[in-house]
């Protein structure tokens, strides 16, 4: 074969390459209009009956030299790349996303601007059980200089024999404390129909893990002004969380906080399983500051500062733990709450711990 033969071959290859090129990016763009016309309609983007469909219809079709084998991994991974990009697009167009506001999400509570830098603390009892209980943990807060304190007046439990919180008496508890010592709250909200009679009494609405995926929470949530502390499901994927986040969003409200508070495995050791990574995925994927719930990720007290520590060493925008003056007879989750003895040691240690960790960044 002569040179100038070969390089007529190699140009007609240059130019079949570059066709290739040009109708697989015509592929594409059709590919993510379908994708905009599933998504209005609600359909999962990824259709394996119709990628079936296509690869028989391609195979069928094929008169070599290429084996049937190879012409089906070539499509494949087409077809991957193209699903792919469509999932890149979502995340864009997705306000939580970090690719649409680069810059960091401050909320601001009570005086305490949450995302900005240093560490955020939320402390409190798990229920709020009368108001001189209530009152003792609000003052142990108050003299650490801090400005939150969670307590929850709606309280969903497993079982429906178990203490299911003071409702609407323990949100005036909770206000009326707050406005004593100073202490913006933070309280789970469990209905849209709550929500309302809510917003006079707290600073700010946390949806628990189990309404994750109450979406007319998350909207009507996301219809109010206040802060949302959203927590992520018990088996949700960080996809999910996020897109839970989202649907507050899309409703106007953009002051969310994030919390990882653990998620369910075949571990029995702890409550559920602390997943520390979801912090930086989380600070990568959204804008938004992203807590960690020591308490309810590992059921443990003598977990909650090593755990604290692992979140405020891997970049989380606060942590999150209960306080009790006697967790014995505390009326739910005695075994995880700090009393107040605990409670000074484990905050002046994390105090120690982020001194620590400033001087050696």
């Amino acid at each position: 074969m002569s040179h100038q033969i070969l390089e007529e071959l190699r140009n007609q290859v240059d130019d079949i390459n570059l066709e290739i090129l040009n109708l697989i990016n015509k592929r594409a763009q059709l590919v993510e209009e379908i994708g905009k016309a599933k998504e209005k309609q609600g359909v999962n983007r990824f259709d394996p009956l119709r990628e079936r469909h296509m690869l028989d219809l391609i195979k069928e079709n094929n008169e070599g030299p290429l084996t049937e084998g190879s012409v089906s991994h070539i499509f494949k991974e087409i077809f991957k790349q193209a699903l792919d990009l469509q999932q890149t697009n979502t995340k864009k167009e997705l306000l939580v996303s970090r690719k649409r506001k680069k810059e960091d999400t401050i909320v601001n509570v009570n005086g305490d601007p949450i995302g900005q830098g240093a560490p955020s603390f939320v402390f409190g009892p798990c229920a709020v059980e009368s108001f001189e209980q209530t009152d003792a943990v609000g003052a142990e807060i108050a003299k650490k200089g801090l400005k939150l304190m969670r307590g929850g007046a709606y309280k969903p439990r497993t079982s429906p024999y178990d203490f299911q919180g003071l409702g609407l008496e323990g949100l005036k508890i909770l206000k009326e404390v707050g406005q004593k010592h100073g202490l913006g709250i933070v309280s789970e909200i469990v209905t849209p129909t709550h929500l309302e009679e809510a917003l006079d009494y707290i600073d700010v609405i946390q949806i628990g893990a189990r309404n994750m995926q109450n979406f007319e929470l998350l909207k009507a949530a996301g219809q109010t002004n206040k802060p949302v502390l959203l927590k992520r499901g018990l088996a949700a994927t960080i996809d999910e969380f996020i897109h839970a986040a989202e649907y507050i969003m899309s409703k106007g409200n953009d002051r969310i906080i994030l919390c990882e508070r653990g998620i369910r495995t075949y571990e029995r050791a702890t409550r559920n399983t602390l997943d520390i990574s979801a912090v930086p995925i989380l600070k990568q994927e959204t804008h938004l500051p992203v807590f960690v719930d020591v308490t309810h990720s590992t059921g443990r007290r003598d977990l909650l500062l090593p755990c604290a520590k692992a979140a405020i060493a891997i970049g989380a925008d606060g942590v999150m733990a209960e306080v009790h003056p006697d967790p014995a007879v505390a009326l739910s989750d005695s075994q995880q709450q700090m009393d107040f003895e605990t409670f000074d040691h484990f905050y002046e240690t994390l105090q120690k711990f982020m001194k620590s960790h400033e001087l050696n960044a």
